[in-house]
């Protein structure tokens, strides 16, 4: 029982005596592009309808509408993922059939968080998609900051995938 007592006060001590990571405000960018066999139109259609995400973007459970406005400057969108978590975001620049910027206002471990998804014709039946956002984080390590970069890239590129797949239909 002693041994036992003195093993375990040794552990906490080499756990308080070991310097833990320091916590602080990360930045860092995610940027992800796809070709996809479809006309820029068709791209466009599908990504500007700003509440039409639970049929590409990984884990979207449902996407409502938080004002009457439906796209351009101004419109709010609330996601809810399959997980419960709820991401509100803000459409702040909106160019029709090229490019529309937002940024989410909570519900990420962020301080800032604003992308843009642009589309430009490669060829006749070819159009590149590019979804690249900003991140600030909240106090975090740079360990924990680094693996949040990596997940939202892999959310992106397998959200981009699914995307290309009901594109190319």
């Amino acid at each position: 029982m002693v041994v036992n007592l003195k093993i375990k006060i040794q552990q906490i001590t080499n756990q308080h005596m070991r310097k833990t990571p320091k916590k602080s405000f990360h930045s860092g960018t995610v940027k992800k592009t796809i070709t996809i066999k479809a006309s820029k139109d068709k791209a466009w259609r599908k990504i500007s309808n700003i509440v039409g995400l639970p049929t590409w973007v990984v884990n979207v459970k449902k996407t409502v509408y938080l004002t009457k406005k439906k796209k351009d400057v101004g419109a709010v969108r609330l996601i809810t993922f399959e997980d419960g978590n709820k991401i509100e975001e803000h459409i702040v620049a909106w160019k029709n059939k090229e490019y529309f910027t937002y940024i989410a206002t909570e519900g990420l471990p962020l301080r800032a968080y604003v992308a843009t998804i642009s589309i430009k014709t490669k060829s006749k039946n070819a159009t590149e998609l590019t979804w690249q956002s900003y991140l600030n984080s909240k106090k975090m390590t740079e360990k924990q900051f680094l693996e949040f970069l990596v997940f939202m890239g892999a959310f992106y590129d397998t959200s981009l995938e699914n995307l290309k797949a009901i594109l190319e239909k």
